[in-house]
């Protein structure tokens, strides 16, 4: 890596870095970027599968650029991978490594989805067959009706689903959930359950404080059988790690940061779905680092244009 893009990528260095991984066909890259500046520090572009000691040797070169400059690392956040527990504790020692909450949450979320869609089912299941024809017999329209009801229910159920995850939820969309999961009680207690998760985040909470209501909510989870394999991830070791950063006010809680830089590269290989070598991709994070650290510059630039022309 170019010594003087690392001396402006770390000028300003926070503390804190996101680590990624981004799986491109056969090539894996890993970046590292300043998870307050959303600066990229370092990426190395990989011809397989990243494994503990692809993790450990990027790891290093991040430690010799931070110690070469007198840094010191206050936080790392990372996806729920197995890949960056250990080489991160033989590198950095004990510095808090944070699960980014995005994730965490939006695997609950997608395991509360799974049993929303699977009460739909049931719904479809309950469903009379009817004969060709118009109903007749009052058997036959007591029948018609059942299934325009169920029908009904079960397309509340899908057009309102999101009710069943979303954060906060105002008094006209609390009204519109208790309506679409009426003889569902299990859904409304998922719903009670996800909200005591996002509760877990809140900000004005300590990590030792997050952990006893995670304590508690994995206690009461216990009590419902039915629900014990749809909330599995509730015991997951990840969801623990995801509370770090309550303890740090400055940690980010989310690796967003790396995100957004995979993100980009994504939609540059949309564009140019061509560029699928080693050399091609590198060279395609060194321009996009390039300009990022120009970016500054430029903007500069086109601010004192725009006053000399409004002169």
């Amino acid at each position: 890596m170019d010594t003087d893009f690392l001396d402006w990528a770390l000028a300003d260095f926070s503390g804190y870095v996101a680590a990624d991984e981004l799986y491109d066909g056969p090539f894996c890259i890993l970046s590292a970027v300043d998870n307050r500046r959303y600066k990229r520090i370092l990426y190395d572009v990989l011809d397989h599968d990243p494994d503990h000691d692809d993790i450990r040797t990027f790891l290093g070169r991040l430690k010799t650029a931070l110690s070469a400059r007198d840094l010191t690392l206050c936080g790392v956040t990372t996806d729920g991978s197995a890949l960056y527990p250990l080489p991160l504790r033989e590198v950095f020692g004990e510095v808090p490594h944070q699960i980014c909450l995005f994730h965490i949450v939006a695997e609950v979320g997608k395991a509360v989805l799974g049993a929303v869609a699977s009460a739909r089912k049931g719904l479809a299941a309950q469903q009379p067959k009817l004969r060709r024809g118009r109903p007749s017999t009052p058997a036959a329209k007591q029948a018609a009706r059942t299934k325009k009801r169920l029908e009904t229910q079960r397309a509340a159920l899908f057009s309102s689903r999101y009710l069943f995850v979303q954060r906060h939820l105002n008094k006209t969309e609390r009204k519109a959930l208790w309506r679409v999961s009426r003889g569902f009680p299990q859904l409304q207690a998922l719903r009670a359950i996800m909200e005591q998760v996002y509760a877990l985040f809140d900000r004005r909470c300590r990590t030792q404080t997050a952990l006893d209501k995670l304590a508690k909510l994995q206690r009461h989870v216990q009590r419902f059988p039915a629900l014990g394999d749809t909330l599995k991830k509730l015991f997951a070791p990840t969801l623990e790690k995801a509370l770090t950063f309550l303890d740090d006010k400055l940690l980010p809680s989310t690796s967003n940061a790396v995100e957004r830089g995979n993100r980009r590269y994504r939609k540059m290989q949309k564009q140019v779905y061509r560029v699928r070598t080693h050399v091609q991709i590198s060279a395609r994070l060194a321009l996009d680092m390039w300009r990022e650290a120009q970016a500054e510059g430029r903007q500069q630039t086109l601010t004192s244009l725009h006053h000399a022309r409004a002169g």
